[in-house]
C-alpha cells in the first residue's frame, strides 16, 4: 500500500504494478500528481508547480515505458540562456568561455579568486554550509552573484543554512575526489562526453515538458497503473492515522475505512509523515518534523506583448538577495514552450517567499501581484497591467536540506529498522527535483519487488 500519489508514490506504484504485484495507492486530493499541476484556461496554460524536467537516463527509460517519448516537448533552445540581476539590470549568465572572461558577474576580482581555486586544499569539516563551501573555494563574488540567486530560485533556500553534502552532494564529491572543483568539473565533463549515458544525443540534458503540461506525465502513470488488474488508485482519501497490528500495517482514512497491508509506503511530505507516525514512534516523527518547509507563492502574470520591453529571450531571471527585492525570480514561460498563451501575449511565472524571506509570501493576491510587479517592472520594462493572472500558494513548498539533514535521515533509517514493512519516501530525501522523485520512487518499488 502506498500513501501519496505524487511523483515518488506513482513511480513506486508503477514499478510494482507493471510486474503484476498487488498495489493500492491512497491520495488525499481529488487529483493525482502532487506538485505536478497544470491549469488550462482558454489559451493560457500554466504550471502551478515544477515547469520542466531534465532528460536523464532514468526519465528517458520511464518515458519509453509509458509510450510518452513521442509526446515529450523540448524547451526552446534559447532556454539555455539565463539572467541574473546585477545593479538593477538583468545580466545574461556566460554560456561560453569567452563570455565568462568578460562577464561583469565575475569581473577581474572574481577571476583572480577563481585562479586560486585549484590550489585550495580540501576541507576537513564533516559537514559545511553551501555558503561556506562556495566562499572558501570560489570566493564571495561567485556566492553572492551566482550561487545565492540559484539557491533562492531552485530551492527557495538559504545557502548559509543548506548543507552542501546533503543539498549538492556532487559538489562535495568533486572536492573529495579531485580536490579542485575546476579540475574535477572538467574531468567529469570529458567523461560525460565519452559516455552516451543511455540517452540519445538529441535529448541528452534537455529541459522537457508536454503540450498538455507536466501533469500529463502523472496522468499517464495513473492510466497505466490503473490498467493493471492487481492495482488500484483511490483519490479523495485522506489518511488520518496508521498503526501496526501483528504482521500488517493498518491505515485509517477520513471516511472511517481501514486499509491493511504487509508493506506500507508513506510517499508524503515530511510534516505529514511526522504527524502520522508520531503515535507509533517519536524516533520516526522527530527527524521528519525537523525538516523546514518555507512558504513560496507562484504568481503567473500574462501581459500583452507590447507591454514588456524585455525580449524574454531565455529561461528566466534570478534576483540575488543583495538587490533588495523580495521576488526570487521569474520564468519566461511563454518563451519556453509554444501554445501557452494567446497570440500577441507573454507569460511570466514569478516566485516569492522562501527561506530567506518567508514573510514575503504573506498578503492577499492583490498585494502579492503588486509586489512582484514592483520588483520586476524596471528589470523587464513592464509598463502595462496584466491581462491574466493566477496566484498559487504553497505554504510548505520545498524541503530544506539544511545542516544536520544527513544525520536526521540516518537517525530515521535506524528507527525504521524497528518497523518492518514501513518505508518512507519523498522529495525530502534523495533530491527535490521531479526527476529525482521519479527515480527514487522507481528504485523503492524495485527494492520492494526484490524483498517480496
Amino acid at each position: 500500500m502506498i500513501v501519496g500519489a505524487g511523483a515518488t508514490g506513482l513511480a513506486a506504484a508503477w514499478a510494482l504494478a507493471r510486474r503484476g504485484r498487488n498495489v493500492t495507492v491512497l491520495e488525499s486530493d481529488h487529483r493525482v500528481g502532487g506538485n505536478l499541476r497544470t491549469e488550462r484556461d482558454g489559451e493560457w496554460q500554466i504550471e502551478h508547480g515544477p515547469n520542466t524536467v531534465i532528460m536523464k537516463p532514468p526519465l528517458y527509460a520511464l518515458l519509453e515505458e509509458l509510450d510518452l517519448l513521442d509526446e515529450a516537448q523540448p524547451a526552446n533552445a534559447i532556454a539555455n540562456k539565463r539572467y541574473v540581476v546585477m545593479a538593477g539590470q538583468p545580466v545574461a549568465l556566460p554560456m561560453k568561455p569567452i563570455e565568462a572572461l568578460t562577464s561583469p558577474l565575475i569581473g577581474w576580482r572574481g577571476w583572480s579568486r577563481l585562479a586560486r581555486e585549484p590550489f585550495i586544499g580540501r576541507s576537513s569539516a564533516v559537514e559545511e554550509t553551501l555558503a561556506a563551501f562556495v566562499e572558501r573555494r570560489l570566493g564571495p563574488r561567485i556566492l553572492a552573484r551566482m550561487v545565492d540567486p540559484f539557491v533562492s530560485g531552485v530551492y527557495a533556500g538559504d545557502p548559509s543554512r543548506l548543507s552542501v553534502q546533503a543539498a549538492m552532494p556532487r559538489l562535495a564529491a568533486i572536492e573529495r575526489e579531485h580536490r579542485s572543483l575546476i579540475v574535477g568539473g572538467l574531468k567529469r565533463l570529458r567523461q560525460s562526453r565519452r559516455d552516451p549515458a543511455g540517452v540519445p544525443a538529441e535529448w541528452r540534458g534537455k529541459l522537457v515538458s508536454f503540450p498538455q503540461g507536466l501533469q500529463h506525465l502523472a496522468e499517464r502513470l495513473v492510466q497505466r497503473i490503473a490498467a493493471q488488474p492487481t492495482a488500484a488508485i483511490h483519490t479523495g482519501c485522506s489518511v488520518q492515522g496508521v498503526r501496526r497490528e501483528g504482521e500488517q500495517w493498518v491505515v485509517m482514512d477520513d471516511q472511517g475505512r481501514e486499509w491493511r497491508a504487509g508493506t506500507l509506503v508513506l510517499a508524503v511530505p515530511a510534516p505529514v509523515a511526522a504527524r502520522l507516525l508520531a503515535p507509533t514512534d517519536s524516533a520516526l516523527a522527530e527527524p521528519l518534523a525537523a525538516i523546514a518547509y518555507p512558504p513560496v507563492n507562484a504568481i503567473a502574470l500574462g501581459f500583452r506583448e507590447q507591454d514588456i520591453a524585455h525580449p524574454l529571450d531565455g529561461f528566466g531571471v534570478l534576483i540575488p538577495r543583495s538587490e533588495g527585492r523580495r521576488t526570487l525570480g521569474a520564468l519566461f514561460s511563454s518563451t519556453l514552450f509554444p501554445h501557452r498563451v494567446p497570440t500577441g501575449h507573454k507569460l511570466l511565472n514569478v516566485f516569492i517567499g522562501g527561506r530567506q524571506d518567508p514573510d514575503a509570501a504573506d498578503g492577499d493576491d492583490a498585494a502579492q501581484i503588486s509586489q512582484v510587479k514592483d520588483d520586476l517592472g524596471d528589470l523587464l520594462g513592464i509598463h502595462g497591467e496584466p491581462v491574466w493572472q493566477r496566484v498559487t500558494r504553497w505554504p510548505q513548498a520545498i524541503p530544506q536540506y539544511e545542516l544536520g539533514h544527513l544525520r536526521r535521515i540516518e537517525a530515521l533509517d535506524v528507527a525504521l529498522q524497528g518497523h518492518p514493512g514501513l518505508h518512507l519516501a519523498g522529495n525530502w530525501r534523495g533530491g527535490i527535483a521531479v526527476g529525482d522523485c521519479l527515480e527514487n520512487g522507481r528504485r523503492l518499488g524495485e527494492r520492494l519487488l526484490s524483498e517480496a
